[in-house]
């Protein structure tokens, strides 16, 4: 076999259908589309969610809940990936070097999730009340 000898396998190609070419095509004249009325017309058609005038099902469910837009500026870090990290002091910027905090962080929090045994030092980053122990216990501390 050759790359100039693959082809598709019989019948899973076929010719696009051409409307609008002729009476022999069999889809002249109105292509398809039956005589006059909205679905004939080019654009034509209900929008996109209408249920013929009953209200549609977008507006009966009631509105719910609230994302802020704030939050892509926030950030976690576990206790468990700053133990891993394993650099003695950690920034802002040394968390996104590592990939812990996408490149939009501005405010870093470290959560109090595994465990840390190294002695860290935060500078600019907060913390928990029960990491911010862990990490005093383990000889660090939070700036």
């Amino acid at each position: 076999m050759e790359l100039n000898n693959i082809k598709p396998a019989e019948g899973a190609k076929h010719a696009k259908r051409r409307v609008g070419r002729g009476i022999g095509s069999g889809l002249g004249k109105t292509a398809g589309r039956g005589h006059k009325g909205q679905k004939s017309r080019s654009g034509g058609g209900p929008a996109v969610g209408f249920e013929g005038g009953q209200m549609p099902m977008h507006r009966r469910l009631p509105k719910r809940g609230f994302k802020s837009h704030l939050l892509q500026f926030n950030a976690e870090v576990t206790l468990t990936a700053l133990d891993a990290l394993g650099l003695p002091e950690v920034d802002l910027l040394s968390l996104k070097q590592a990939g812990l905090v996408g490149q939009l962080a501005k405010v870093v929090k470290v959560i109090n999730t595994g465990a840390i045994a190294k002695a860290v030092k935060l500078n600019g980053i907060g913390a928990t009340a029960g990491a911010k122990a862990a990490i005093e216990a383990a000889g660090g501390s939070v700036a």
